[in-house]
């Protein structure tokens, strides 16, 4: 029986976490077993070709009526027969660590409660509700030695659940939203979960600085997450001439973190100024969308700029190479979110793309300003419009930093090197898993 790693994601699979798709494939291709427990259905109707390749099987969570707008009790009564079966099998099972686990929840949704006489923190009991069913499942397949979620806040509380039922380990990976935005994680939450964990990954070094202080421990990893760089490849003997107008490109979900609005604004300045370009966002229709088409209009940028939805990641490759410039504006808004290391950003640089982008969070630890791409200062249209207008009017730059750029991901963010630390982490926790059941083995003898 070959041992198993257990991946709790949110949801599965998702276009705009291809990162996460693409860890889990190289992993299988390294050698190690998976199983996928998603907390949500996927309704997408696109999946990045990875997907098929991958050999994991995947076990939906069985859905639950959302907490909003209702008081405890009554959404019990509605949605505790869907698990009921699940957590009375796994209570003769487990009855210690059910009853232990059970009371956690239950001191979780007190102690993380919103101000001192706020309402209970009611989440928790619904993550306890999918936690067991994920438990009790690990528990009679028998191979699983160790739990993984990626993002620090609803996936990782369940895996510290079922953790704590199913007596297998856990660790998770922390990304950007999940770690700053204080409200995912209430209190002292995301300190005892790094507490409890056996490692801990996060995808750039700004992450792993925050996180470490948090414990003053060394079990918080930098793992980038690398990029497929066959897939992603300037294109041959790419040639722009100079009557043609100069592809802009910009690819993430339509969110106010990305600052796409900067970029429009960018574009107007350019157009003021006469330069001939064309502008294409590519991403997920998110609550910033309808803004944005409504910005467009105004700045009057229909004949330049153009909005559309998100691709598959084959479609994106070739998108990145018919294209001049890739710009990205990331910001840092008031509730803390912010990007980390945008995947996007490898992807155009390892398809030969002159980038440019802000100089926050784990950027600039992939773009070297000057040498393979170029970063302004946060929330500054004119700056980023100066930006790619040097871009624009020196074509020599712009290829000088692509091919830095292609050589930057080759060297650095290459996912077949990357993912090598983190299939060696999940190795150990097998191996220390493996040796644990075997001491309790001998001592039952």
């Amino acid at each position: 029986m070959h041992a198993e790693i257990a991946y709790i994601l949110k949801g599965y699979p998702r276009l705009s976490e291809t990162f996460i798709s693409n860890e889990i494939y190289l992993l299988e291709s390294m050698g190690l077993k998976l199983s996928i427990f998603s907390i949500k259905q996927s309704d997408e109707q696109q999946s990045h070709g990875v997907i098929a390749k991958i050999h994991a099987p995947v076990t939906y969570l069985k859905m639950l009526t959302s907490l909003s707008n209702t008081s405890l009790i009554p959404w019990l009564w509605i949605n505790l027969p869907t698990y009921a079966g699940d957590h009375i099998r796994l209570l003769k099972k487990r009855p210690f660590a059910y009853l232990k686990t059970f009371g956690k929840a239950l001191w979780m949704t007190i102690r993380y409660r919103k101000g001192r006489f706020g309402s209970l923190r009611k989440v928790f009991i619904k993550e306890f509700l999918q936690a067991g069913s994920i438990a009790l499942k690990v528990i009679e397949t028998d191979s699983i030695r160790h739990l993984h979620a990626h993002f620090c806040h609803g996936a990782t509380t369940v895996a510290l659940f079922a953790s704590s039922l199913s007596g297998r380990p856990y660790s998770f990976t922390a990304h950007a939203k999940d770690i700053y935005q204080h409200d995912q994680n209430p209190g002292n939450l995301l300190q005892k979960k790094i507490q409890q964990a056996q490692f801990v990954t996060t995808c750039t070094g700004a992450n792993q600085i925050y996180l470490s202080k948090l414990m003053r421990n060394d079990s918080v990893h930098k793992i980038y997450h690398g990029l497929d760089i066959e897939r992603f490849r300037p294109k041959p003997d790419k040639l722009r001439h100079s009557f043609e107008p100069v592809q802009i490109v910009s690819v993430g979900r339509y969110v106010e973190k990305k600052g796409f609005h900067y970029l429009l604004e960018a574009c107007y300045l350019l157009k003021q100024h006469g330069f001939q370009f064309h502008c294409r966002i590519i991403g997920e229709h998110d609550d910033q969308y309808q803004t944005l088409q409504e910005l467009r209009k105004q700045l009057k940028l229909e004949d330049c700029v153009a909005l559309g939805g998100p691709v598959i990641h084959e479609d994106l490759a070739w998108i990145y190479q018919n294209s001049d410039i890739f710009a990205l504006p990331c910001q840092i808004l008031g509730n803390g979110d912010r990007d980390g290391i945008p995947n996007v950003l490898m992807e155009a640089m390892a398809s030969g793309l002159a980038v440019v982008s802000s100089r926050i969070s784990g950027i600039p630890e992939l773009i070297d300003s000057g040498k393979d791409g170029l970063l302004v200062a946060e929330k500054d249209s004119k700056a980023l419009a100066d930006a790619l207008q040097l871009l624009i009017t020196d074509p020599q730059l712009t290829t000088q930093l692509g091919k830095q750029a292609r050589e930057t991901i080759c060297r650095e963010f290459d996912a077949r090197h990357t993912n090598q630390r983190l299939f060696q982490l999940f190795e150990r926790c097998i191996h220390q898993a493996d040796n644990s059941l075997t001491k309790t083995c001998l001592n039952q003898i």
